[in-house]
């Protein structure tokens, strides 16, 4: 053990979970912050702690943080990754992944229960549409201007990190990440397994994506070298074509032959609206709604990761083939696939 205590929030989900595995694999005493509902699927460990925290209260928070330092003492590290990806109405963005984000960091505030540092998990989506013509990376100070609600619930709690001068906060914004354990590229793979390669609009669109194991990684890197008060643009510091991409899982896959569908961008727009009506008529959210119709539109996914390679020497340990390779196999252990 190394003696730190460290606070992971969605402990129970695909990134949560990866960052417990780190953790713990570096001598932390580790809290998983899940719900009480929450699958323990991949959190098994014997070494583990859990705490399930009521978000939507802040004095609650408060009670339960005081009450936490006089029996444990203060956490050392929270690494906030809770958050709502989909969501049944578009408000659940800004109550979740702001309103209870302010409450968690103001809770710690207030109770003085933080020693070390904030890392918030946000996204890429914050920085909005970019380039589209010379295809220029976005970079850590591009002017954020997100046009998905998940972007701007996502940029309200940086901006409100970003304004305090007495916490030590941390901003993580990932691209895409896959890996094991991950639904979302789970579904396109198993679309490619079938002989079916899928893409939206024809206008050339690059993509970038980390692997779960190298953000965690990240993480643990920036916070051991106590950097604070800065924001990151995470990938594996390449681009690729959705072809490159497709052709990647393709390979991995040995699948020779797929038949390659290139949808029109006027009809995915309407599909993705009547898809979001459909799922709030059942009461059941859904992936493929108005926001993903604008994320799969945007044609410049590629960023800038000049400041992670300056500030910790960052090189993937899983560039995408490496990565796409060892998450099929998981998949295919796992009967997934």
């Amino acid at each position: 053990m190394n003696g730190k205590k460290v606070l992971i929030t969605g402990a129970s989900g695909f990134i949560g979970s990866t960052a417990v595995d780190k953790a713990l694999e570096l001598g932390y005493e580790t809290w998983a912050g899940i719900r009480a509902s929450s699958s323990r699927q991949y959190l098994q460990d014997s070494r583990l702690h859990f705490i399930d925290l009521p978000y939507e209260d802040k004095e609650k928070l408060k009670m339960q943080l005081l009450q936490f330092k006089d029996e444990h003492g203060s956490f050392d590290h929270v690494i906030h990754i809770a958050g709502l990806t989909k969501a049944l109405h578009k408000s659940d963005f800004d109550r979740i992944n702001y309103t209870y984000t302010l409450n968690l960091i103001e809770a710690f505030r207030e109770t003085n229960s933080l020693n070390d540092s904030f890392v918030l998990m946000s996204s890429l989506s914050v920085m909005g549409v970019g380039d589209e013509t010379g295809y220029t990376p976005l970079t850590a100070d591009h002017e954020p201007n997100p046009n998905t609600a998940y972007g701007l619930s996502k940029l309200k709690a940086e901006k409100y990190l970003q304004g305090l001068t007495d916490f030590p906060w941390l901003i993580i914004r990932p691209t895409g990440v896959y890996g094991p354990r991950d639904n979302d590229y789970l579904i396109l793979m198993k679309a490619v397994k079938k002989g079916l390669n899928v893409s939206a609009g024809f206008k050339k669109q690059l993509l970038s994506f980390i692997y779960s194991e190298d953000l965690v990684q990240i993480i643990f890197t920036l916070i051991e070298k106590g950097i604070r008060k800065k924001a990151y643009n995470v990938s594996d510091g390449n681009s690729y074509t959705d072809k490159e991409f497709n052709a990647i899982v393709q390979r991995e896959l040995h699948k020779k032959h797929v038949v390659k569908v290139s949808i029109p961008l006027f009809l995915v727009k309407p599909a993705a609206y009547i898809s979001e009506k459909m799922a709030s008529l059942l009461g059941k959210a859904t992936t493929f709604n108005t926001d993903k119709y604008r994320i799969m539109k945007q044609r410049n996914w590629s960023c800038d990761i000049t400041p992670l390679r300056t500030d910790i020497d960052f090189h993937p340990k899983y560039p995408l083939e490496k990565g796409v390779k060892k998450t099929i196999a998981w998949y295919r252990m796992q009967g997934w696939l």
